[in-house]
């Protein structure tokens, strides 16, 4: 029998304050990678104090792209209170996160002269296992990134959640942190064996597959060819990454030290 999901928790009230779940979770996502990327530095000759400067740049630049992204989408809602929509605490598009946090992570790379395929492969994991802990705030919170209706044994109900459903759908949130955090154990574990790029080149391919096929039982529309926004988008960053790996002049793997 499925599980309603009674243990989905938007908020916790720690007497006057209100913690967002998604918030909490958010947060891990950049400790997390925090960790990774102090580590990496020094594995690359690099200061490890980088690893909270390009952290903090792409936090500051992912929570405006998000939010921009996420008015955009709803313009039909957010336009009635388009403050309220954009310094809501709810409501965070990952693409436009990506989008917003690579700018600044640029301009962070730019003034610290790390422009470079060297910037890219040390994002790779990181976006990766950032995305992975990102889909837990999405169950706990039940925030609608759920699936299409299911009777399969693990299926789910969000009642309590931040966009609530009493039927029982497929919980892709939690398909999503697993793939996704395999996806950044593989990368991390490849990181040194690859030749430049190409550990960027394959995220793109495996990120925009997963996402592909994530999409085939979530409830987004169809907005050509049968085919969904985000899947429109994940299709062109699997072909950017199929080409780059097919255009590597070099091997892939890096000869032995």
């Amino acid at each position: 029998m499925g599980a309603t999901l009674g243990s989905v928790q938007p908020e916790i009230h720690l007497g006057p304050v209100t913690i967002q779940t998604f918030g909490i979770c958010f947060a891990l996502g950049f400790i997390s990678c925090g960790a990774l990327a102090a580590r990496r530095f020094p594995e690359i000759g690099k200061p490890r104090d980088w690893a909270y400067e390009s952290l903090f740049a792409g936090l500051i630049g992912g929570l405006v792209g998000a939010r921009v992204d996420y008015v955009i989408e709803n313009w039909h809602t957010a336009h009635r209170d388009l403050l309220g929509s954009l310094f809501s605490g709810s409501g965070l598009v990952w693409y436009g996160g990506v989008i917003g946090g690579a700018v600044a992570v640029v301009l962070w790379a730019w003034r610290r002269q790390f422009l470079g395929l060297g910037l890219l492969d040390y994002s790779a994991p990181l976006l990766a296992l950032g995305y992975a802990i990102g889909r837990i705030g999405c169950q706990v919170s039940g925030d609608g990134d759920y699936g299409i209706g299911s009777h399969l044994p693990w299926a789910m109900a969000y009642p309590h959640g931040t966009k609530p459903i009493d039927t029982r759908v497929q919980p892709t949130p939690i398909y999503e942190t697993v793939a996704m955090g395999l996806i950044a154990l593989v990368l991390w574990r490849l990181r040194d064996r690859l030749r430049p790029g190409i550990l960027f080149a394959l995220y793109l391919v495996l990120s925009g597959v997963e996402r592909v096929f994530v999409e085939i039982i979530r409830r987004n529309h169809a907005v050509v060819a049968g085919l969904t926004v985000p899947q429109l988008f994940s299709l062109a960053l699997v072909a950017i990454g199929i080409a780059w790996l097919a255009r590597a002049s070099k091997p892939l793997v890096q000869p032995a030290t």
